[in-house]
C-alpha cells in the first residue's frame, strides 16, 4: 500500500515547509497580548491555507489518476484497431502489410509501452497463461519461420493460421497452426525453458520441436479424393503398434544448446504483453485464457 505523502507530493511539500530543520537559527520573541493575538490569527489562517491546499491535492490525486488510466486504454484500444487495419495476422506474415502500416503500428506500440503499469513484468502474476502472436517485428524468429512456410509452398498446400505461446512455470510451448491441402490440421511446438535475468530481462532456451502428425478434416477431402484416404486411412491402422504410435506421436527434433535468446518485457497488463528483442524489435501478444492471477502489482505513477 502506497502512503498517502507518496502519493501525493504537496503532502510532502507542505510538511517539508514547517519542518523542524527550517527552523534552526531562528530566534522567537514574546510579542504584547494583543501582538499575539493578532499572529495567532495570522497562523490560523496559515493554518487553513495548508488544510485547503491538502484538500485540493487529495482530491486532485484521483482525477488525474483516472485520466491517466483512460490514457492507457485508449493507447491499448488504438494498437488492436492498427493491427486490423494493417490486415491482421494473415497480411503480416505474407508480407501484404505497407510501410505506413508498419510504422503506424510501431508508433502505437510505442505510446503504450510508455504507460506500462506493471513495474517488474518478469515476476508478474499476469505473465503467466496462453497468448496469442498478433504483430512480429522484422528480424522475428516467428516472423522468419512464417515467411519460409508462406514463400516455400503456396497457399493452397500449407497455410498458417495462427501462432500462440502457452506459458507456465519456467516453461514455454510456441504452437504454429498449419492448415495442409486446405483439409489437413497440422501443429509444429517449439518448447522452450525460461528463466528471469531482471526486472524487465527473460532468457528463452529452445530444448525440442515437435511436427504433430496432421488430422484430417474429413468434411473438406473432395469426393474423388475420399477413396484414397479410406485406402491409406486403412493402411495406417494395419502398421504394427509401435509404427503406429511413433507416427501418431509426430516427429520430435532434439534442440538443446543449438539456440537461445534473450529479450526484455516493455509492457504487460492482464490483456497485453509487449517483448523486444536484442535488437529491439516488438512482438505483440493478447491474452487467449482469462488470467490466473491472484494479486494484481502496478504502478501507481506510471
Amino acid at each position: 500500500m502506497v502512503s498517502l505523502q507518496g502519493s501525493y507530493p504537496a503532502i510532502s511539500a507542505i510538511r517539508s515547509t514547517f519542518s523542524s530543520s527550517s527552523l534552526t537559527g531562528v530566534s522567537f520573541i514574546r510579542l504584547p497580548e494583543n501582538d499575539r493575538r493578532s499572529s495567532g490569527d495570522q497562523r490560523n489562517s496559515r493554518r487553513m491555507a495548508c488544510r485547503a491546499m491538502v484538500q485540493q491535492a487529495v482530491l486532485g490525486g484521483a482525477p488525474a489518476l483516472y485520466a491517466k488510466e483512460m490514457e492507457r486504454l485508449s493507447a491499448k484500444e488504438s494498437l488492436l484497431l492498427a493491427f486490423k487495419d494493417a490486415g491482421g495476422f494473415e497480411a503480416l506474415v505474407t508480407g501484404k502489410t505497407t510501410d505506413i502500416q508498419r510504422i503506424d503500428v510501431n508508433e502505437r506500440i510505442i505510446g503504450l509501452e510508455r504507460l506500462n503499469p506493471t513495474p517488474r513484468p518478469t515476476t508478474s502474476p499476469f505473465l503467466e497463461g496462453r497468448w496469442n502472436f498478433e504483430w512480429f517485428g522484422y528480424g522475428s524468429p516467428g516472423l522468419f519461420a512464417a515467411r519460409i512456410i508462406f514463400e516455400r509452398f503456396p497457399s493452397t498446400l500449407a497455410k498458417l493460421s495462427k501462432v500462440d505461446l502457452f506459458l507456465k512455470d519456467g516453461y514455454a510451448n510456441v504452437t504454429a497452426h498449419l492448415k495442409l491441402l486446405n483439409s489437413m490440421e497440422s501443429k509444429f511446438i517449439l518448447s522452450t525453458r525460461v528463466s528471469v535475468e531482471g526486472p524487465l530481462r527473460m532468457k528463452e532456451e529452445y530444448f525440442e520441436g515437435i511436427f504433430e502428425s496432421p488430422t484430417v478434416i474429413e468434411e473438406t477431402i473432395p469426393e474423388q479424393l475420399k477413396g484414397a484416404y479410406s485406402q491409406a486411412l486403412t493402411t495406417v491402422r494395419q502398421l504394427p503398434v509401435p509404427i503406429r504410435d511413433a507416427v501418431a506421436g509426430g516427429l520430435r527434433v532434439p534442440l538443446s544448446g543449438t539456440f537461445q535468446r534473450l529479450f526484455m518485457i516493455s509492457y504487460l497488463d492482464e490483456e497485453i504483453l509487449i517483448i523486444r528483442d536484442t535488437a529491439g524489435v516488438p512482438e505483440v501478444l493478447t491474452r487467449l485464457d482469462a488470467a490466473s492471477y491472484t494479486t494484481v502489482e502496478t504502478n501507481p505513477d506510471y
